[in-house]
């Protein structure tokens, strides 16, 4: 119950903001409709826009991939379009919903033409009447309620709002995979997030990631591995952003985020457990857990939820290494998907703050790689594994032995939104008084730091 309220409250505050004017650029004059479809609203702007729809076609909110380094492996093409998660797993095999996040128009499957301009979906960035919306399972298509005469008319400059229509609901629904991003942020105090309050700063996502040519900085570990353009909070604030020189001392260990984040997930519960084996019971009963939220659903398996989560802590130096479609591994150990590279002995890392992400998805137990199962339309619908994962199989291009288990998986998520004031900021007591957030021996030290000596990095040979 008190989530179908939290729910109707939410839209209220959409539709009355959607009321209240929130107007872009009058282009009535330039797009008369009627429109059927938005192929045709693009078509439309790419005679104003055309060298915007080139630009956009060559970032990664198009392609969604990019070749990278991956750590100790190889230069290889990675991103949304073929990383392996351990939430809905694998968009292959699955594009009509997956691609729904998908900033362009009906990528239903692998014939998808990323050359043409036309599929670029412009509406999804730029609307500014609060009233588009993706078709849930349509391949990246509109909503067929939507009045794309009058969102086309007043499109604008991107708000929260236009970021968050999928940041926000990525796996399956609003605050379910990030725990630093959902729609509470829309709407925020600045209590809940300082850039992001509406009764403070009120930033827009693009005055910390701003575009250039339409690529957006930013990189996420779900599907990076750190290269390409970032964001740091030293942009904007400085290498030594405080008064106080023995906090500035801290920056050179500690990650802003750190101190900044005392906890993700602080209103609506994020998702922390994911097991796919317990997935086929159409008998058991869903519960709701503390958080107001299911544990169960047959289609999908147990889940488990946090809410105002206290973050994992970690050295990270700006590069992540993760799992690669077809990669071999110890069935008897945890399969880390995501994980941070650094340590205490690495010059470039620092202390940051992470959601950990678990589960059990399946595997090719003879091969001994993870699979990629044809869910939506597949297991969802007739709820056989065997025929899941061979018919996704097919598709992702892997071999599959006909024999499957499950693995327990482990995937980090970097904490970046929901940034306090400075006056909730961690306290040094938090961190090095007796009971302490941060696990010291976890992290190298032999025990405080604060106690034992600071951070000793080896010697940099000048030669």
């Amino acid at each position: 119950m008190r989530r179908m309220i939290k729910r109707i409250v939410a839209a209220c505050v959409w539709l009355a903001a959607a009321e209240s004017g929130f107007a872009g650029q009058d282009h009535s004059a330039f797009l008369k409709g009627p429109f059927t479809s938005g192929p045709q609203v693009t078509k439309e702007c790419l005679k104003c826009h055309a060298k915007q729809g080139q630009d956009f076609m060559k970032t990664v909110h198009w392609t969604w991939e990019t070749t990278q380094k991956v750590p100790g492996k190889k230069d290889i093409a990675i991103g949304k379009k073929n990383a392996i998660n351990n939430f809905c797993i694998s968009i292959v095999a699955n594009w009509p919903r997956c691609t729904s996040c998908h900033a362009g128009y009906g990528w239903k499957d692998a014939t998808f033409d990323f050359k043409n301009p036309d599929n670029v979906d412009c509406l999804v960035c730029h609307d500014t009447t609060r009233t588009y919306r993706k078709d849930q399972a349509g391949a990246g298509n509109p909503s067929p309620s939507v009045d794309l005469v009058k969102v086309a008319q007043n499109v604008g400059k991107p708000s929260r709002a236009n970021c968050g229509s999928c940041h926000f609901f990525g796996g399956g629904g609003d605050h379910i995979k990030h725990g630093d991003l959902d729609s509470s942020l829309i709407e925020a105090k600045r209590t809940y997030d300082v850039h992001m309050g509406t009764d403070g700063a009120n930033l827009a996502c693009q005055a910390c990631h701003e575009p250039k040519n339409h690529v957006i900085p930013g990189q996420a570990m779900s599907v990076s591995v750190g290269q390409g353009p970032r964001v740091d909070c030293g942009g904007c604030h400085g290498a030594e952003p405080h008064q106080n020189a023995r906090l500035n001392k801290h920056t050179a260990t500690v990650a802003c985020q750190t101190c900044h984040i005392p906890a993700f997930a602080k209103d609506e519960a994020t998702k922390v457990w994911w097991d796919w084996s317990k997935a086929g019971d159409k008998e058991r009963k869903p519960k709701e857990d503390e958080n107001y939220m299911d544990d169960y659903a047959a289609i999908k398996g147990e889940f488990k939820w946090a809410r105002n989560v206290v973050p994992t802590y970690a050295w990270y130096n700006g590069s992540s290494d993760r799992y690669l479609k077809g990669q071999k591994f110890d069935p008897k150990k945890i399969v880390y998907l995501t994980k941070p590279q650094g340590s205490l002995k690495d010059p470039k890392a620092k202390i940051y703050p992470f959601k950990v992400m678990r589960g059990k998805q399946p595997y090719d137990s003879k091969n001994n790689y993870l699979v990629t199962p044809h869910t939506f339309g597949g297991y969802w619908k007739h709820m056989d594994w065997q025929k899941a994962i061979t018919d996704g199989m097919k598709v992702s291009g892997l071999p599959y032995s006909g024999s499957y288990g499950f693995a327990e998986t482990k995937m980090y998520w970097r904490i970046n939104h929901m940034v306090v004031p400075k006056e909730q900021a961690l306290k040094c007591s938090d961190c090095h008084g007796e009971k302490g957030r941060l696990d010291w021996k976890e992290l190298g030290y032999p025990g405080d730091p604060q106690k034992t000596g600071g951070r000793k990095l080896p010697k940099v040979s000048k030669g």
